[in-house]
């Protein structure tokens, strides 16, 4: 029903008309009791026809209304009167997307920003459980202070209600069975909600939806999709005479490509909108978070290659620089535009391989590497479908090769003549040809920090977290010491980078346990041992370049001029790059040279570290634990209301988060860094391992104290030289626990020792004495130890007797690391190379014990740092240590980065 002026509904006196659609009329009108500007919605007439889908909307309407964001029209009140169900919302001034877009497409910096808005009202409501399910652009407002989301949310009451409607005959609302006539799909598609039919707006609505699927976030992020394609081009993605054609077009086919509607879009927005508009919901952006991230990242590349001046040279340089990253790579290639007289700084964007994901951070991360003659980059990357491996891609082709064989490789580096790889996987720090083939071994690193290969063809590496560097022949042969370790200052050399000589070359020196901050940094050395000296006092590694030395600095990438034969320092230091993404779990920012002035980088916040995060069994998130930081190895108490996890930087200690009273307690104090809690049974004590101080390089403690803080830690194991033990564990008695020992770089294996104290035994070793146990549990019933062993090469899960005695059976097939057991012990849960969790059920007879299917739970990119998960006792949530999203950013390309060094 039509309302006129000045009729009262509730307390609101109805003014004018605003519009009208499938959900409604819109009403501008005034709130008599606060005298402010509403708008109300008045709904259709199935809401007010059945008790229970009235009640239903209301409690719905409810959670909707404690959307509190910027960018979300708010919903103040919702009401019924005389039969007439109705919303009240935020007044709104502006225009909406839809009416602006009837004036053509925006310009990449508007249809950016409009869409990180967007994105961040998504991520808001998302986060609280709702979805949109009608997102386009007629609910889209553009105000002075920046895009609001409307209509939130309303369209997943209102399809309940129209399926309850029309599903009398219990089937699913889908194009097949319409609430309308079939007559009803053949007239003309129109871009407002259709009123009796599928409800959302054909043009807009993700594939699942109109198969009849239940709409989830990844729903909303194709129907964004749709919308940014709109902004880009001004033309719907997906377009028809018929709502029919216009769903057929939505199932079958693909849009044309934007930058053939509108060739300046940048290389980076074509690729965010075709994966939001992937036709199977696994294949898109997951989050609207990523989604953020991403059309943010873009934005930034964007402002970068704007001129500082807008002359008419200037912007000339400003569109080729954001047309083509094909031109770029020709650069890059060596093609005669670097014969130019006027060199320019010009930058690019290089997006990971289809379907996968840079994986840069972390203990075993492999950031992005320039090949020495910046012709070729390699790096690490993974996907659900894909385990992480080297990957390589040449400047001057838009295809990456994956390099089989690497798979878990870490931190690569190239050879002085571009043609090799050196890397670290399994232990081992190997060597591939860069156009794949056979790999080749050459040392052990158990936890490397990094290489460096020398024209001379010797590779500089530092086999472990804690060592000093280590030299080899790249020809093979045996390893000798390269560096000595000053134990009163540092516990690490890591990050080496040799120098054009091939006799000098920078690495870093740090303390695990701060030590004097000053003493820190990169130091000059030579192979000889002549030279070792501090350039920098800094958090990271260097790299030299073109008469530069690059090094971090808080958020910035600073380059100063050294001299890298006198290794001396000249003239200030001046940034080159901001926001550079720093790991300060290894102590490394993600950048590399090359030796012809190109550059590239990962973008992120400094320390941005990780947050606990709870997911279900689907992957859907259920909320986070405390604020983010830099945590590891979270543990989750026995009665499920408390998380143990080490906590802090560059020093962890433990501390105890109650999930419940929303508070975190410091258990441990004093010494240096604390790792890896475990809880007793009966959650009353609280096992961990101590790493050694300054002055007792590898060693290690394992004590015992309460979970409340009233006691002093007792060691349980003291410090035995060369022995590094990890990852202690509780038997369900409460009178033993298990732990990891190792002494050198293999033959990791599990031990026990009484908690009352006593000699540690040796319950299981690896099959192979070159292969080494990295992670294990003990079932609840105390019988069995599900482990993760490198007994075939690769990492695979396997169970045998906590006894050590019999056979052991495996569970993985390819590859398993992490096993955790369900409390009642008949599921046990393990995750793969590639970030994914799977479970499998298990059960035992006597002494056989049985495997039944793996089952896939969900991805989940977590911290390559410590254990990346933890299982509740139901197996139905799961606690992730998920790392900052900033390392799945693009990778930023700079040529001709010295330039503007020159100025």
């Amino acid at each position: 029903m039509a309302l006129i002026p000045g009729f009262r509904i509730g307390p609101y006196e109805i003014q004018s008309p605003l519009g009208a659609g499938g959900m409604g009329e819109v009403y501008r009108a005034r709130d008599t009791r606060l005298e402010r500007t509403v708008a109300i919605k008045i709904l259709p007439e199935q809401f007010s026809s059945s008790p229970e889908l009235k009640l239903r909307f209301e409690r719905e309407a409810r959670a909707i209304s404690s959307l509190s964001h910027p960018h979300i029209c708010h919903l103040y009140d919702v009401g019924s009167q005389s039969g007439i169900d109705y919303l009240v919302m935020e007044y709104l001034e502006g225009e909406t997307l839809a009416a602006r877009l009837e004036k053509g497409p925006l310009l990449p910096d508007q249809l950016l920003k409009i869409g990180v808005e967007i994105t961040q009202a998504l991520e808001s409501a998302h986060g609280k459980g709702v979805v949109h399910r009608d997102l386009k652009p007629g609910n889209v407002m553009l105000t002075r202070s920046g895009a609001k989301l409307m209509d939130f949310g309303l369209a997943k009451t209102a399809a309940s209600a129209i399926g309850a409607v029309a599903g009398a005959a219990g089937r699913p609302l889908t194009p097949s069975s319409p609430t309308g006539s079939i007559a009803g799909l053949t007239a003309s598609a129109s871009p407002l909600t259709q009123k009796g039919t599928i409800l959302g707006t054909f043009q807009y609505m993700a594939p699942e939806v109109l198969q009849g699927a239940e709409a989830d976030p990844r729903s909303d992020i194709f129907s964004l999709g749709c919308v940014l394609y709109e902004m880009a081009t001004g033309k719907p993605a997906f377009e028809g005479k018929t709502q029919i054609s216009v769903l057929a077009a939505i199932l079958e086919k693909e849009p044309a490509p934007i930058a053939t509607l509108r060739p300046m879009t940048p290389p980076a927005l074509e690729m965010v909108v075709k994966s939001c508009l992937a036709k199977d919901p696994n294949e898109r952006l997951q989050t609207a978070h990523d989604l953020k991230l991403q059309l943010s990242w873009t934005a930034e590349v964007s402002t970068a290659v704007k001129p500082a001046k807008a002359s008419p040279k200037r912007r000339g340089w400003l569109l080729w620089a954001m047309a083509a990253l094909g031109a770029l790579l020709a650069i890059a290639a060596g093609a005669q535009i670097w014969q130019r007289p006027v060199e320019r700084v010009v930058h690019a964007t290089i997006l990971p391989p289809e379907k996968t994901a840079f994986e840069a951070i972390g203990d075993f991360g492999g950031p992005a590497v320039l090949s020495p003659d910046g012709e070729k980059i390699a790096f690490a990357a993974k996907g659900p479908e894909s385990p992480k491996a080297l990957w390589v891609r040449a400047l001057n082709s838009p295809m990456a090769q994956r390099l089989e064989g690497t798979e878990g490789a870490s931190f690569p580096f190239w050879s002085a003549d571009s043609r090799i790889l050196g890397y670290f996987s399994n232990g081992k720090l190997n060597k591939v040809a860069a156009t794949g083939g056979p790999v080749t071994t050459l040392a052990d690193a158990p936890n490397a920090r990094g290489g460096s290969w020398s024209k001379d063809n010797v590779i500089l590496f530092a086999p472990d977290y804690n060592t000093a560097l280590m030299q080899v022949n790249a020809q093979g042969g045996d390893p000798q010491p390269a560096t000595r370790m000053d134990l009163a200052r540092h516990t690490t050399h890591r990050w080496p980078w040799f120098l054009p000589d091939g006799r000098h070359f920078l690495y870093l020196a740090t303390n695990h346990s701060g030590g004097t901050r000053d003493r820190n940094g990169i130091y000059f050395a030579s192979l000889d041992g002549k030279e070792n000296r501090l350039l920098v006092a800094t958090d990271s590694g260097g790299q030299y370049a073109s008469g530069y030395l690059l090094f971090h600095a808080q958020t910035e990438l600073m380059a100063q001029r050294f001299d890298p034969q006198a290794g001396t320092l000249s003239g200030d230091a001046v940034p080159v790059a901001s926001r550079v993404h720093y790991d300060s779990t290894v102590w490394r920012t993600l950048f590399s040279v090359s030796e012809n002035r190109m550059l590239i980088y990962q973008a992120g916040a400094a320390n941005a570290g990780t947050q606990l995060t709870w997911f279900d069994r689907a992957g859907k998130p259920l909320g986070s634990v405390g604020e983010r930081g830099n945590y590891v190895d979270a543990r989750i108490s026995p009665d499920g209301l408390k998380i143990a996890v080490a906590h802090g930087s560059p020093s962890t200690h433990i501390w105890i988060f109650d999930t419940v009273r929303q508070i975190k307690t410091r258990l441990t104090f004093d010494g240096p860094t604390k790792l890896q809690p475990a809880w007793s049974p009966d959650g009353q004590l609280i096992a961990y391992v101590e790493r050694g101080p300054v002055g007792s390089l590898g060693d290690s403690t394992l004590y015992v104290m309460p979970a409340n803080g009233g006691g002093k830690p007792r060691p349980l194991l003291s410090q035995e030289p060369g022995v590094t033990y990890a990852y202690p564990s509780w038997t369900p008695n409460g009178k033993t626990i298990l732990f990891l020992a190792n002494k050198g770089p293999v033959g990791h294996s599990i031990y026990s020792v009484p908690v009352d104290g006593g000699k540690p035994a040796l319950v299981i070793a690896p099959a192979n004495p070159q292969a080494n146990i990295t992670r294990f549990r003990i079932s609840p019933n105390g019988r069995w130890i599900a482990y993760s062993s490198t007994d075939s090469g690769a990492a695979q899960v396997y169970v045998a007797a906590a006894s050590g005695q019999g056979g052991k059976w495996q569970i993985s097939v390819n590859g398993g690391d992490d096993p955790a057991w369900r409390a009642d012990g008949r599921e046990l849960f393990f995750s793969d190379p590639g970030d994914t969790l799977y479970s499998v059920d298990v059960g035992e007879k006597g002494a056989d014990f049985s495997v039944g299917p793996i089952h896939l739970l969900f991805h989940q990119d977590a911290t390559a740092y410590g254990s990346p998960y933890d299982a509740g006792r139901d197996g139905k949530r799961f606690l992730f240590n998920v790392g900052t999203q900033d390392a799945a950013a693009p990778l930023n390309l700079v040529v001709n980065w010295t330039v503007d060094l020159k100025k």
